[in-house]
């Protein structure tokens, strides 16, 4: 029998995987195209952002391997890089690690380092991190639960998933059933994902990690963001892998 070209292998593709590589796509061409005004734009809560940074240097060390997820532009791992031993920072928009790596330029960080990676469809490596972080990312992804299991996977037993998260279920419910999807039609808001942080916890939990503390560090009005410190079980040699749910 006949093997097919190389070429004509790679153009039989099944839906399925058609359909995530065109996601991912969309996905990487949204973010590409804000990439710029996203960096240009101010913190809306400079002090609740500090908080967050200061929380977070207090749970990292200099002993840690640490991964980031959703890294946007560079700013945060820029700050956290140097409590770390190794600091990988990631993001699915090409033109925001360009832009976090001009500022790597800029200020040079041995331990630094950016990569263009998909936190929906990971290659991060199982348990080779100390702690995982993820700001403002997870309600942006595809598949909450692929995209926890994916992080608590990666984490070495005894690691921290720590995570910063806009909780869209708590806002008004005009926002997520009205203003959200018109803005998405026009192209001015990505994919959003609608839950509070019961069921992110929730979602944690069911992937076998441990939650040490939810905080909510904003200093404007109501703090729809929640800060949580999960860890992976000291003693645990593979955490329980579930498949995609559609549970939110």
């Amino acid at each position: 029998m006949l093997r097919p070209s190389s070429a004509a292998a790679a153009s039989v593709e099944s839906p399925a995987l058609s359909s995530v590589s065109a996601a991912l796509a969309r996905k990487a061409r949204f973010w590409d195209r804000i990439a710029r005004k996203y960096a240009a734009d101010p913190i809306a809560d400079l002090p609740g952002y500090e908080a967050t940074l200061q929380r977070v240097q207090g749970l990292l060390s200099a002993n840690h391997d640490v991964l980031e997820i959703g890294c946007g532009t560079g700013s945060t791992a820029l700050r956290l890089a140097p409590h770390t031993r190794r600091l990988l920072a990631t993001d699915v928009s090409a033109e925001m690690i360009a832009i976090a790596r001009d500022k790597l330029a800029a200020q040079p960080m041995p331990q630094l380092g950016f990569a263009v990676a998909d936190a929906d469809a990971p290659v991060f490596g199982q348990g080779a991190w100390d702690a995982v972080l993820a700001f403002n990312l997870l309600h942006l992804v595809d598949d909450l639960d692929h995209a926890i299991d994916a992080a608590a996977q990666a984490l070495r037993p005894g690691g921290l998933f720590i995570s910063k998260t806009a909780c869209i279920k708590e806002m008004n419910p005009l926002v997520p059933r009205l203003a959200l999807p018109l803005m998405r039609a026009i192209g001015k808001a990505p994919h959003v994902l609608c839950f509070d942080a019961a069921q992110l916890q929730a979602t944690m939990l069911r992937h076998g990690l441990i939650i040490e503390a939810v905080e909510r560090h904003g200093t404007r009005g109501k703090d729809i963001r929640v800060f949580i410190v999960a860890r992976r079980p000291a003693g645990s040699v593979s955490l329980p892998c579930q498949q995609t749910q559609a549970a939110l």
